[in-house]
């Protein structure tokens, strides 16, 4: 039972927060006269030298250290004796435990920020430098319209803008001080939360003890959150997987981000990017997991909240990889321009034939079904429609001039798509500076 109940082996992990709770709490015991100066002087200093040797690798963990609090509290009574004792006047392991999470998870987010902001950084500095790359957009898999390259990479940066957003939305949610909550009912020594708060640069105070023990809530928000930025960055995977595919050939991995195969020398396989795909899965499994603990609790604190840390800290551990080898294999890899410019095919401007005869004065329901009896033409005659003559366009619309030639020019295609958040080249260009000006104004703790 005492090894099933510990869990020294993954919270330990919280080391750092848990020490810098307990400095700030002896601060505040002595603001209420609860130590002498000298005591809560010898608590911080000892605590110190714990976080000394945490960070050393020289901290014993003995088999009776059931979780990091238990610990760190032993180490320093070790240190500085009897007066240890003291430190746990009026807290409870239950309001410490909630206390260290958020200490932990915010300097977390903070760093998974980072990379996200990097990320989206590196698309940025892409899409502007390649925005003269065409290439086929897709819908149902199928080739749809001509885009830039840089306006599908920013599709994607703007995903993770959004992400980016929604953490920096959720930090100051997880950076609630719940600490002087006691076990439930509050700290009876009238220990001042609001000077706590500002010692640990908390944005503020959980104004009700009950919920400040069990309220793992910024743990749900986080999975959430994460699960959410996976979903982006597992369909960012998927399609350069795509692209990669030797029948698309639109884009090739740096050999650091990719392997070979066990048997087929010709291989390069995309292992980076299956990998972020594949643990997409493992990050919803940590969400929903730790939900069907959560949706049963009553009031307030119970040992299942234990099982909060083991989801938590696996899915910060791979999302900041994740995030990391996606910004590599992203700055790192090489677009074939000529592969993709080839790809574009006369039908994929079918659109911009029925947006000809749109600005003669023809209603686009009608110039719709034109555009299709022209496909049609073209595939029953085996001529591309770029070289269909203009006695039979006119078969179709007597509108149809010998200006109509222009329609086959991808890039004037391209460039009519103008409105805002289309893919022509100052539109996209707006985009690179809209998101560089955001870039500029967030800046992570």
């Amino acid at each position: 039972m005492q090894a099933f109940n510990a869990s020294i082996g993954f919270d330990r992990r919280m080391w750092l927060a848990d020490v810098t709770g307990s400095q700030a709490y002896a601060r505040a015991l002595r603001r209420q006269g609860l130590l002498s100066q000298h005591e809560a002087d010898a608590l911080v200093a000892g605590l110190d030298r714990v976080a000394a040797e945490w960070r050393d690798g020289a901290f014993a963990i003995l088999p009776s250290d059931e979780d990091i609090h238990t610990a760190n509290e032993r180490r320093l009574a070790e240190l500085v004796g009897p007066v240890a004792g003291k430190l746990h006047t009026g807290r409870s392991r239950n309001d410490q435990v909630a206390t260290d999470m958020r200490i932990w998870l915010r300097s977390e987010a903070q760093a998974i920020l980072a990379h996200l902001l990097a990320l989206i950084r590196v698309a940025v500095d892409r899409a502007e430098a390649e925005i003269d790359a065409i290439m086929p957009g897709y819908t149902h898999l199928q080739k749809a319209q001509p885009i830039r390259w840089a306006h599908f990479v920013l599709s994607h940066a703007w995903s993770w803008h959004a992400d980016a957003v929604r953490l920096a939305q959720l930090i100051p949610r997880i950076n609630q001080l719940p600490l002087g909550s006691g076990a439930l009912a509050g700290n009876p020594f009238g220990v001042d939360r609001p000077a706590i708060a500002a010692d640990l640069a908390f944005d503020g105070v959980i104004p009700n003890s009950l919920y400040g023990v069990s309220d793992r809530d910024f743990v749900a928000e986080f999975l959430f959150w994460s699960t959410l930025t996976m979903t982006h960055l597992s369909r960012w995977s998927e399609d350069l997987i795509i692209y990669s595919a030797g029948e698309f050939g639109f884009v090739r991995l740096a050999d650091a981000y990719s392997t070979g195969s066990s048997l087929m020398p010709q291989k390069k396989n995309p292992d980076s990017l299956e990998l972020v795909r594949g643990k997409s899965g493992r990050v919803f499994g940590n969400m929903s997991g730790f939900l069907m603990t959560y949706k049963g609790l009553p009031s307030t604190y119970n040992k299942d909240l234990q099982e909060d840390k083991e989801p938590l800290f696996d899915t910060v551990d791979n999302l900041a990889g994740c995030i990391q080898i996606a910004t590599g294999v992203l700055s790192t890899l090489q677009i074939d321009s000529d592969k993709m410019r080839a790809s574009l095919t006369n039908d994929m401007l079918a659109t911009d034939l029925a947006e000809y005869l749109v600005r003669k004065g023809v209603p686009f329901r009608e110039t719709h079904h034109i555009a299709g009896r022209a496909v049609r033409l073209s595939e029953e005659t085996n001529t591309p429609m770029s070289q269909l003559t203009i006695e039979q366009f006119k078969s179709l619309h007597p509108l149809f001039e010998a200006d109509v030639a222009a329609v086959w020019d991808y890039e004037r295609s391209i460039d009519q798509r103008s409105a805002v958040g289309g893919t022509s080249r100052q539109t996209v260009l707006d985009q690179v500076k809209q998101l560089r000006e955001w870039l500029a104004s967030v800046q992570p703790k």
